[in-house]
């Protein structure tokens, strides 16, 4: 049994049900609901580990299956383990190398063993399996571990989603029996696809597995928002009120919010670094392309509302120039800009729960952030 970690729910907002917590971790609290920015290869793309925690990162994700490929785990043990390795002191939660092997569809092959696949930076055959997972992560030394799960395609048939439910429950128990490390949480997967008597089926066989906490994967993979959220409010009622629930690979500022009302505590998403450094940074009134040519003589900050240090040191004018220019710190400013505006966002999210105005927030939000369009 897994020792130093305890979730603790201090509120619960009288407007939406939304939850305000406590993740205790051997490297420290984190406060829920949150934002992971993720650290795919022990790096979060342009920053340092200072600046991360300048910007008020409480907890980095990293990936299980590209650290595995490059340096490979056992390096990383003899550095002393990820937090050394990447000089981070805060809590790290890795995920299970399921959805970047799913994401590998034509050079995998899926047995109940585990999966076969071939690696995408020299095509040498590699093997992954609920164990390998669990010995990759512990070697690792996260605070958090993710069982290794099967993650469905959408559009699926009903045949194919319940197959692949049934043996991300069958490599839950096998991971939860081969886990070992007690300074290291580990969470299941509910998956289910887009149907709700597989999502509800899925919640329950988890729930009764009594893992630490509880992903949900297998949403967010080209399906309508709505349907996302519609998945979300059936399976709420079945997951563990005294859990942590954590939304895997979502990120959008909208779906944060729609998340945390459908009782959603954790999130993570690339996609504050990847627009980042095509150019695109998120605003208060939305998704603003800093590249564009109307912003040549625009010497604002790129969000008056933002404290970052893009925005409290440069101007619009200024950072446009450096993308044209095509100079490096053009996506590091405007990935520090990113990643503070949904850290920041979650800060305020937290604040409206406490105070029981949640849903006041989303409306207020909805009035000036304007989804249709890029400015």
């Amino acid at each position: 049994m897994s020792t130093g970690f305890s979730y603790e729910v201090k509120h619960v907002c009288k407007q939406s049900g939304a939850r305000l917590g406590v993740l205790h971790t051997p490297h420290g609290d984190i406060q829920t609901p949150i934002y992971m920015p993720v650290g795919t290869s022990a790096c979060v793309k342009a920053m340092t580990s200072r600046e991360m925690e300048e910007i008020g990162t409480q907890i980095l994700l990293s990936n299980t299956y590209h650290l595995h490929l490059r340096p490979g785990e056992n390096l990383i043990r003899q550095a002393g383990g990820l937090h050394r390795f990447m000089d981070w002191h805060k809590p790290i939660l890795t995920d299970s190398g399921g959805f970047q092997v799913f994401s590998l569809a034509g050079i995998r092959k899926i047995r109940e063993e585990g999966v076969t696949f071939q690696s995408h930076l020299d095509g040498s055959r590699q093997f992954i399996s609920p164990e390998v997972s669990m010995d990759i992560q512990e070697a690792l030394g996260s605070d958090i571990a993710m069982a290794f799960d099967v993650c469905t395609a959408y559009p699926c048939d009903w045949k194919t989603a319940k197959e692949n439910m049934e043996r991300t429950h069958r490599w839950a128990e096998r991971c939860k029996a081969h886990h070992t490390r007690e300074d290291q949480a580990l969470f299941g997967i509910v998956q289910g696809a887009f149907f709700e008597d597989l999502r509800i089926e899925s919640a329950k066989a988890l729930r009764d597995m009594d893992f630490i906490g509880y992903g949900i994967g297998g949403l967010s993979v080209g399906e309508p928002k709505p349907m996302m959220y519609e998945m979300l409010e059936k399976i709420q009622p079945y997951m563990p009120e005294t859990k942590p629930r954590y939304l895997m690979g979502v990120g959008s500022p909208d779906c944060l919010i729609e998340g945390v009302i459908r009782g959603i505590d954790m999130f993570d998403c690339v996609l504050a670094t990847r627009v980042a450094r095509n150019g695109s940074v998120f605003t208060s009134r939305g998704r603003v392309v800093i590249k564009n040519g109307k912003y040549r003589e625009d010497f604002g900050p790129l969000d008056p509302t933002c404290d970052c240090y893009a925005c409290t040191h440069f101007s619009r004018a200024y950072i446009r120039h450096l993308f044209n220019a095509k100079e490096i710190t053009a996506g590091r400013l405007a990935s520090i800009h990113n990643l503070r505006f949904l850290l920041r966002m979650m800060e305020e999210i937290r604040q409206a729960i406490a105070e029981d105005r949640l849903l006041d927030y989303r409306k207020e939000f909805y009035e000036r952030y304007d989804l249709t369009k890029n400015f």
